[in-house]
């Protein structure tokens, strides 16, 4: 008996094709494209750090974001990159992923230079939204190239690991390289305009030159072709055009920071230094005696109480900046001797430049960072330490740790002093710690600060007073009143109640940047 026909079943559908990956590039020409997307994504992603610092700052969480959300990018990149290597040929694919690349790398200054302005702040949604528009589109575009060569190279499935480990390989060395070159070179000899710019080009002259050799190899050209080339020309042209109209931060871009130095309209001799748009150091070039910001007035009264009065003293500086203290003990104790550690020689140049440091037997400036500095520094060689050294709005933390404050107490003499500049903002839990952690290697130490802000309503500059020798409290009190009615010094017990069981900081474990959140 027959069945009827709804009762046999349907012979297995044959399975769909999958597009061979086509002909093979040469092994010189794929490991040199693998080297390269790979390295650009690393170009891209330490200059990213630079290029957002002006409007979030160079904190820890920058840092943390950049790295991230790049990471991220490579992910999504590879993955998609691997998605369509699977059901097209990769080789129409490589040119454009090159070219797009270049015009999204172009395209993110003036992205986020537009952006930066309305985004700016340190709050974690602007940090983030921020640091991907600057990465996440360049590095997910070539970090898609990698598994398109991969594909196109797995003509031999018994070398596939060798295939894929090689490329692999070849893609580490790559960002390696461009890590390096980056950090140790690029960055110390050009902007960081010039280097994406230069990035971009070079993504786009490498995009076109392998379309080109990849058109000849075909002997045909692809449908559409044309017209892709032609709006990509145009996006290219489009992007270069909003890079030369986005508004820039920076008048001097050193090898860490974003500077520009703007005049005082209420004072034709005052120049205040912007380090990352961020307010670092105010200077009045005809008169050096002049102190602007409230915590600089703070330093003045304790050097002022330091020694009698026009006594010459041997001063160390960590953090030059706008070199306002040198200059002012320059003016008030002829004669003292201010050595500066300031880890970026291109402040230094400015400062010369702009703001009227005259280097000579008053004044010396020394590149480079002042906790390998201060170590080479003689034992009981200086009256006073200045300690105003600031990544953005913090300290560094390898600067406030106890190690730091004991090689800092072992160059000051018994009888100086050190004061040091601290930004917290409520619930204060830096400042307390940094005082735990001087206080555990000076023996006396005092704190200046506004009330408001001593009493964590505020946030503020915060002034740390340290010696081995008892500190001259009511001489500073007396001097403070002269110079700034709104500072408030507090010592001994009320010090203490201050502290409480605040961390002292080590190099072991410093969370600089944590005890500044304001959660």
């Amino acid at each position: 008996m027959s069945a009827f026909p709804s009762d046999v079943a349907d012979p297995p559908a044959p399975p769909a094709p999958v597009p061979g990956p086509g002909r093979a590039l040469p092994n010189g020409l794929a490991a040199f494209l693998v080297f390269f997307s790979s390295g650009a994504v690393l170009v891209l992603e330490t200059v990213a750090l630079r290029l957002v610092g002006p409007y979030v700052g160079v904190t820890l969480q920058v840092t943390s974001s950049v790295i991230g959300i790049a990471l991220a990018a490579i992910a999504y990149g590879a993955w998609t990159g691997g998605w369509l290597a699977d059901r097209r040929d990769p080789r129409p694919l490589l040119a454009p992923a090159l070219v797009l690349a270049g015009i999204a790398t172009a395209v993110t200054l003036p992205v986020v230079r537009y952006a930066g302005e309305v985004l700016r702040g340190d709050a974690a949604s602007a940090i983030l939204l921020l640091v991907a528009l600057a990465v996440f589109v360049p590095a997910a575009l070539l970090a898609a190239v990698t598994p398109l060569v991969v594909k196109l190279q797995l003509a031999d499935l018994r070398r596939t690991g060798q295939v894929v480990g090689r490329l692999s390989g070849i893609g580490t060395l790559g960002g390696i390289t461009a890590t390096l070159l980056t950090g140790f070179v690029l960055v110390a000899a050009l902007p960081s305009t010039v280097i994406l710019l230069a990035l971009a080009v070079s993504l786009g002259v490498a995009g076109l030159g392998l379309g080109w050799y990849l058109h000849r190899r075909a002997a045909t050209d692809l449908p559409g072709a044309g017209r892709a080339r032609a709006a990509l020309a145009v996006l290219g042209l489009v992007g270069a055009g909003l890079t030369t109209v986005a508004p820039n931060p920076c008048d001097v871009e050193t090898a860490y920071h974003c500077a520009k130095v703007e005049a005082d309209p209420g004072r034709p001799s005052g120049r205040t230094l912007l380090l990352n748009s961020a307010q670092h150091s105010y200077v009045d070039l005809a008169d050096p005696r002049h102190l602007e910001y409230a915590y600089t007035k703070w330093f003045g009264a304790v050097a002022d109480v330091t020694a009698p009065a026009g006594r010459r003293l041997d001063a160390l500086h960590l953090g030059g900046g706008g070199f306002t203290m040198p200059r002012y003990l320059t003016a008030t104790r002829p004669g003292t001797d201010n050595l500066v550690f300031e880890i970026d020689g291109g402040l230094i140049e400015l400062g010369e430049r702009e703001l009227g440091v005259r280097q000579g037997t008053d004044l010396r400036a020394v590149a480079g960072d002042a906790r390998l500095l201060v170590a080479a520094e003689a034992t009981d060689s200086r009256d006073l330490v200045v300690g105003d050294a600031f990544g953005h709005l913090v300290v560094p933390w390898h600067l406030a740790t106890r190690e730091m404050a004991a090689e800092i107490r072992r160059v000051t003499r018994p009888a100086g002093v050190y004061v040091q500049n601290v930004i917290d903002y409520p619930p204060l839990r830096f400042i307390r710690s940094e005082l735990a952690t001087v206080g555990a290697e000076f023996r006396h130490v005092a704190l200046i600060a506004p009330p408001e802000a001593i009493a964590g309503e505020q946030g503020s500059n915060f002034v740390i007073v340290a010696s081995d020798a008892p500190l001259p409290l009511d001489a500073v009190r007396e001097r403070l009143a002269e110079v700034d009615s709104r500072a408030t010094l507090i010592a001994d017990a009320e010090l203490d109640d201050f502290v409480d069981d605040a961390l002292v900081l080590t190099d072991d474990y410093a969370p600089v940047d944590q005890l500044l959140a304001t959660a």
